[in-house]
């Protein structure tokens, strides 16, 4: 489980496909306190490390993984958001982020608001993906609020410390971001479906 608060970057430095996998090795400021068979968000998704040198980590991306996420979009030189899991005795501080990612959405529009950015995202129309303002959203295994909703777009509102230690600063309209819906949300949708 993680909280979506984002403790790093890390940079990808190499892309190798593995039947219909694909392992990515990473470098980051915390791979020297990683170990392998450790869970680490990457973009919010949750992923394994199969092997580390030096500076360096891997991790392997599935099929599944890659077709409902933005990771097979990654190219050599890219940044993720990463997040190592919550410890037990952590502070929450963010919200119950699973590492699941559900699907992709697309920023259509940024604001620059003269003290924050307003970023606006568009995605498909499910069910089970509810935003509700002043709820919880993860993005790129950022967790933020939302600040306006509707079926099939949402925006945030992103704060100066964020857009400089994310990979916020690289979102433009037409970017693919990973969402994750927020877990309680899922699970009232799930029950009242079956009603």
């Amino acid at each position: 489980m993680f909280t979506g608060i984002i403790e790093t970057l890390a940079r990808v430095e190499k892309i190798e496909k593995e039947n219909t996998n694909l392992n990515f090795t990473f470098s980051s400021k915390l791979t020297h306190e990683l170990k392998i068979d450790q869970s680490v968000a990457h973009n919010g998704v949750c992923l394994t490390i199969v092997k580390i040198e030096g500076n360096n980590y891997t991790v392997s991306a599935i099929n599944e993984t890659l077709k409902r996420t933005n990771l097979g979009n990654l190219q050599v030189g890219d940044k993720v958001n990463i997040e190592r899991c919550m410890p037990a005795n952590g502070r929450f501080d963010g919200h119950i982020v699973q590492g699941h990612v559900d699907t992709t959405a697309k920023c259509v529009e940024v604001k620059d608001l003269n003290g924050s950015w307003e970023f606006v995202f568009e995605h498909e129309k499910r069910k089970n993906f509810i935003t509700v303002e002043k709820g919880s959203i993860t993005i790129n295994g950022v967790s933020l609020t939302v600040v306006t909703s509707t079926e099939t777009t949402f925006s945030v509102h992103i704060i100066p410390y964020t857009f400089e230690h994310t990979n916020f600063n690289q979102i433009k309209p037409g970017s693919i971001i990973n969402l994750e819906f927020d877990v309680i949300g899922k699970y009232v949708a799930k029950m009242l479906s079956i009603k």
